[in-house]
């Protein structure tokens, strides 16, 4: 009879060799796709596909795939989703674990968010046609309401409800805040007139929190104020796990099936 203790070890060995074989398996399944569907498995797994797939690719052969675009000046790469009609993903090309990571503030920081703004256009070309500002969202989960450790702002169609509750918002005073009720969520909105500088969502978000609140435990969603963002600007949707009632995520606010894109 084996002895246990050798054979506990042996079954471990196999178990990790599995493990490690089907997280090669999803990898390379996402090279060939596109797309990530990681999260569940491997909370490291966006950044296996950008830091040593599409950055590479990228660099030594000009072709950014997996990723559907590779900007070294900028420092982030953009990725389809496999979750999602024409959902995208904004993903920085350093190690950057997430809404709680400090660098975000610093000055000279990637401007993220003007990248995920910009890359709303792979999500009209994906659906051929051109949505209006304010259907179009870009969100970032709280650190205790994401599956993976590297900062991925969400690129995808908002919610006809949503866009439709958030319209008497649209031409509020630049920086004030206002506090609304959605999806049973205290969520607080205010307008920017830039997602750079010191109108950056991260930067208006942490200057406004008080001593007892995190940057780790906020959820941020930004969509265009009106239909020409250089004259309406965007709205900035805040909550977060330390609020009463508050909510570590607005990707609900998001419609990852895009209805809001289908003919009437």
């Amino acid at each position: 009879m084996p002895h246990v203790p050798a054979l506990a070890a042996r079954r471990r060995s196999r178990i990790a060799a599995l493990s490690a074989a089907f997280s090669s398996a999803l990898i390379v399944a996402f090279a060939v796709t596109g797309c990530v569907r990681l999260s569940t498995f491997d909370p490291n797994g966006l950044w296996k596909v950008v830091g040593e797939q599409c950055v590479p690719n990228a660099r030594d052969k000009g072709e950014p795939g997996p990723c559907t675009t590779v900007d070294f000046q900028k420092r982030y790469a953009v990725l389809k989703d496999i979750n999602g009609r024409a959902q995208y993903l904004l993903i920085p090309t350093d190690r950057v674990s997430g809404i709680e990571s400090p660098e975000i503030l610093y000055g000279g920081s990637p401007d993220y968010w003007v990248g995920a703004w910009d890359a709303t256009r792979y999500v009209n070309a994906k659906l051929k046609t051109t949505l209006a500002p304010t259907q179009l969202g870009l969100e970032i989960n709280a650190t205790e309401r994401r599956s993976q450790n590297q900062l991925h702002i969400h690129v995808d169609c908002m919610r006809a409800d949503i866009a439709d509750a958030l319209a008497p918002y649209r031409h509020d005073a630049a920086g004030a805040w206002r506090w609304a009720t959605l999806e049973g969520k205290r969520y607080r909105i205010t307008r920017v007139t830039s997602l750079a500088d010191r109108s950056n969502p991260f930067r208006v978000v942490e200057r406004d929190l008080d001593a007892k609140q995190s940057m780790s435990a906020q959820t941020i969603l930004v969509t265009g104020a009106g239909p020409d963002t250089a004259r309406d600007g965007w709205l900035v949707v805040n909550s977060g796990l330390d609020v009463d009632n508050g909510s570590g995520s607005a990707e609900g606010l998001l419609d990852h099936a895009c209805a809001i894109a289908r003919p009437q």
